[in-house]
């Protein structure tokens, strides 16, 4: 399908949609899906790229406190539609979502796949002397 067979609608994913696509590209270990709902309502903001038969094909949301800080995550497009640029369109839209949005210049960070680089490295995203870091901690009922 070319560029025009697919509408980038502004909306967050639904959890069975998230959860398609994550499945789709080898995600399907890492979320824990009894969670998904929660988190995806907890975002600040979605894009989805819909294709023109009404299958949601690709995904991106952000995340963070919708002030100064900001996370791209989740961005997926679904294997068959890899070649639209749905990706770079839907990273487009979440960036102008923060620019209209932020009252100070914005942080905006995010984690990627070693196959995803030069996709955020077109949208202006580099490596600095910053170093990304991460862990996870496991809740306080578990322990």
């Amino acid at each position: 399908m070319a560029g025009g067979d697919y509408e980038l609608v502004e909306r967050m994913p639904t959890p069975d949609e998230h959860r398609e696509l994550a499945i789709a590209v080898g995600w399907d270990d890492h979320f824990d899906w009894s969670t998904m709902p929660a988190s995806l309502a907890a975002s600040l903001h979605g894009v989805v790229a819909v294709s023109r038969t009404g299958e949601t094909v690709a995904m991106g949301r952000l995340v963070g406190d919708g002030i100064h800080y900001f996370y791209v995550q989740d961005v997926v497009v679904h294997p068959d539609h890899e070649s639209a640029g749905l990706g770079s369109r839907v990273v487009k839209l979440l960036l102008e979502w923060v620019s209209n949005r932020a009252s100070a210049q914005a942080f905006v960070g995010l984690f990627a796949s070693n196959e995803a680089v030069s996709l955020y490295r077109e949208h202006g995203f580099e490596t600095t002397g910053m170093t990304g870091m991460h862990r996870t901690v496991e809740p306080a009922r578990l322990a």
